[in-house]
């Protein structure tokens, strides 16, 4: 299909889901609902002639006419089951294709005070309080995807905390791709305002159906007012065919702690921008991510922390694994404006290559317009260390065994700082079993 072929068929997909949303719709939604359509429009897919996206080529994304999945594939209890995290305790909402059901969620035992609910719900029955947060952290500048998301966007997950409120249980999103006859996609959004002094774990997690090839291309605003405390976990695991593009956009207020784990383990093409904003003293942003790119796979993560304010502190720590013919991409900037004296922030990539034909590219950046501050960057892409190796070897464990642990050791660098272990123990299970010899690696993963 020819790129002019193309334009008009995402102009006659925006059309359409105009004529199938709900009526009454307020107009502040209604007009950043076009702006990002013209945005859009304007700019079209990136490419690498972009330095943002100089080492990820989207054309495998851009040249497929994409359609609306239908949302009614067929899911049973017992397959959210296999797909959940065994001994977790957690609210539960379920999305197939970006669409909530009811029927697989459970959100009984909400405490009062915490709205959380399908974004199609929230927008049909009582739009305005959205109104200040819904498409204003999404910087649309960065990414013409988190316009498109917010052009198509018509569910998705809202967890609205008041001042003080406190989830005792994590929330598990789980969201869902499911097979069809023409290539589909998804624009899930998912909103979350913690007020002052909130607290709350949140887990999107992004899984497919068997059959699944589709493209998922999801926004999540994540607010945290004064004093509010929020563990975001991010688990990407979708069927080797299929694509996702994610954007996550945080702002967070005076003292207010967010912890970001980003974990990427499937998908064809993945690509995932996190950017953080820290407007006031006290901000604390704790950035957690790994990364596995084997087989074909091209996994690229973009983060940007911006220090606004003086009194800050960002803390990012991202392992990436390549193998095969895996591609990896990783690119962490911290900018420091003028006025954010005594910033504290450190950031260090570390990757390793299991293989001669993978590849990764790790690109650390420092943007600092202060002059009282304490920043540091690192960066390291290498193989298993041979040292360690002939350790294990010379304690009677096979090259193999011993190769596996190494790795294991590496990732787990990352994992260990993830405080539920049920989550923890599924997200250790996933990646042993999709590296070499992974079985006998998750026997032997620690508890």
């Amino acid at each position: 299909m020819s790129a002019n072929a193309l334009s008009q068929h995402y102009a006659d997909q925006v059309q359409h889901l105009q004529e199938i949303l709900p009526e009454g719709l307020p107009e502040w939604l209604a007009g950043r609902r076009r702006g990002a359509a013209v945005r859009f429009a304007e700019a079209g897919f990136p490419d690498p002639r972009m330095e943002e996206w100089k080492y990820t080529n989207v054309r495998p994304i851009a040249t497929k006419p994409f359609v609306a999945a239908a949302g009614d594939a067929d899911v049973s209890a017992d397959t959210v089951r296999a797909l959940g995290f065994d001994g977790l305790d957690a609210y539960r909402m379920v999305f197939v294709d970006g669409r909530l059901r009811r029927d697989l969620s459970n959100l009984a035992g909400l405490p009062e005070g915490a709205v959380v609910q399908g974004l199609g719900e929230a927008l049909a029955t009582d739009p305005d309080p959205l109104e200040p947060f819904l498409a204003t952290l999404a910087h649309d500048r960065f990414s013409s995807f988190a316009a498109l998301n917010t052009a198509f966007m018509n569910d998705g997950a809202v967890v609205r905390l008041a001042p003080g409120v406190r989830l005792e249980r994590p929330l598990h999103l789980l969201l869902l791709g499911s097979a069809g006859d023409a290539p589909t996609w998804s624009h899930p959004r998912v909103l979350i305002q913690a007020g002052e002094g909130a607290e709350a774990t949140v887990i999107e997690h992004y899984a497919d159906l068997p059959g699944a090839n589709g493209f998922t291309n999801t926004v999540t605003e994540l607010r945290a007012e004064a004093g509010a405390r929020v563990r975001h976990y991010l688990l990407q695991d979708h069927a080797d065919g299929a694509y996702h593009v994610g954007s996550v956009f945080v702002q967070q207020r005076r003292d207010s702690r967010v912890t970001s784990h980003n974990v990427n383990l499937g998908g064809r093409l993945v690509r995932h921008d996190l950017n953080v904003d820290l407007t006031e003293p006290g901000a604390e942003i704790e950035l957690l991510g790994l990364f596995l790119a084997g087989g074909r796979q091209h996994v690229d993560t973009h983060t940007r922390v911006h220090h606004l304010s003086p009194h800050t502190t960002s803390r990012e720590r991202y392992r990436g694994i390549g193998q095969g013919h895996g591609r990896g991409v990783f690119k962490g900037r911290v900018l420091v404006d003028q006025g954010a004296q005594k910033t504290d922030a450190q950031q260090h990539s570390a990757n390793l290559l299991l293989s001669p034909n993978a590849e990764i590219d790790t690109k650390p950046e420092l943007e600092i317009y202060a002059d009282d501050v304490k920043c540091a960057h690192g960066a390291t892409v290498g193989q298993l260390d041979e040292t360690s190796l002939y350790y294990l070897r010379s304690r009677g464990i096979g090259e193999a065994e011993a190769r596996e642990m190494l790795v294991f050791a590496f990732a787990d660098e990352v994992l260990e700082s993830m405080d539920l272990e049920p989550l923890r123990a599924n997200i250790e299970a996933r990646l042993a079993a999709r590296l070499p010899g992974g079985m006998a690696m998750a026997a032997t993963a620690p508890a």
